[in-house]
């Protein structure tokens, strides 16, 4: 009886260990479970912040501040390239690198398309070759603050076949309006533009480009014959390098910033012409509005772009995402600031 018993206890005791052991490992499985969810919504939430940085980065905030790099990008690009235009007749050479830290650019200033005649009526500068020794971030950076803003002279970034980009004139004019130069000394503080204004003439070609005195060529808008030469369809074309490090496009970009499935589309600046000249400005009866810098004013998603003509989005050559400029056909026409560390 007693040995029948110690067999019930047994088998009591193996049924109770059985039911220990299942309960025991459904904990570990619930434990395991609720630590994989954990990780889940940590892995999530790792991913998803940088959605948020990349929204905020496309509504025209500068919150996506993370260093990114660009040195898969065109770290071997060159050319030789003969022009024959009248006022070139000679061979344009560029030649990008990449050291660890920076994007190289050596050229000798010449374009390598054809070019409209210099000097002309209304541009009295001979083209001429330069010494071009530039270098960008290659891994670029963007600050606090908008980091440099352009002037006469001071170029925003520099073209693939080495033509710099500068959007700015030295022209000005005095309050009244009796006194204006087309270069420097300055003669007053109402600053001139080359394009979108009929008033005055600075003998700009047919891809937005004229001639400084000292014989440099350059652009002030969308390099039409580059970007021919590049892509001639409706497509996103990486045009250059911007003064940060960025790239800089023209014309043409997703028309939803963060999905390369999209269609491409049209971009435009979101800078309009001022309902009401600013005070002591000269008279509109004589300069229409557009004729002045000052007649222009940001207004913040009026258009695709920011104040600096950029947004954060995905491009053909960086598919996760970068902020990036673009060349457009209204104003600003070729970005007037930007947004990198320099």
């Amino acid at each position: 009886m007693a040995a029948v018993q110690a067999d019930v206890w047994r088998g009591a005791a193996r049924k109770l260990l059985a039911v220990c052991g299942a309960v025991t490992m459904c904990l570990a499985l619930m434990a395991c479970g609720s630590d994989l969810e954990q990780r889940e919504q940590r892995e999530l939430s790792g991913a998803r912040a940088p959605e948020r940085s990349r929204s905020l980065a496309n509504t025209n905030t500068n919150t996506a501040s993370n260093t990114v790099t660009t040195a898969a990008v065109l770290c071997d690009y060159h050319g030789r390239v003969r022009n024959e235009s009248a006022s070139v007749r000679a061979t344009a050479t560029y030649q990008w690198s990449c050291s660890d830290l920076q994007r190289l650019l050596q050229a000798n200033g010449l374009p390598d398309h054809d070019v409209g005649r210099f000097p002309n009526p209304s541009n009295p500068n001979t083209l001429a070759a330069q010494n071009v020794a530039e270098s960008f971030a290659l891994h670029p950076a963007l600050g606090a603050h908008i980091s440099a803003r352009s002037g006469p002279g001071v170029p925003m970034g520099f073209a693939l076949n080495g033509i710099k980009l500068d959007p700015g004139t030295a022209g000005t004019c005095n309050d009244a309006g009796t006194v204006c130069s087309m270069g420097p000394p300055s003669r007053g503080p109402w600053n001139i533009e080359a394009l979108g204004q009929g008033y005055f003439r600075f003998g700009t070609d047919s891809s937005n480009g004229h001639v400084q005195p000292g014989g440099v060529y350059h652009y002030h808008g969308v390099p039409e014959g580059l970007l021919a030469q590049l892509n001639p369809g409706k497509s996103m074309t990486l045009i250059g390098w911007a003064l940060d490090g960025f790239p800089i496009y023209a014309r043409y970009g997703f028309s939803r910033a963060e999905d390369a499935r999209s269609a491409v589309a049209l971009m435009h600046g979101s800078y309009g012409i001022k309902e009401t000249p600013d005070p002591g400005r000269p008279p509109v009866s004589r300069f229409p509005m557009g004729t002045f810098t000052q007649d222009y004013a940001y207004r913040a998603g009026s258009g695709d772009l920011d104040e600096c003509n950029g947004r954060f989005g995905v491009t053909p050559e960086f598919p996760a995402g970068i902020y990036h400029y673009y060349a457009t056909d209204d104003y600003p026409y070729v970005q007037r600031c930007v947004k990198g560390r320099l």
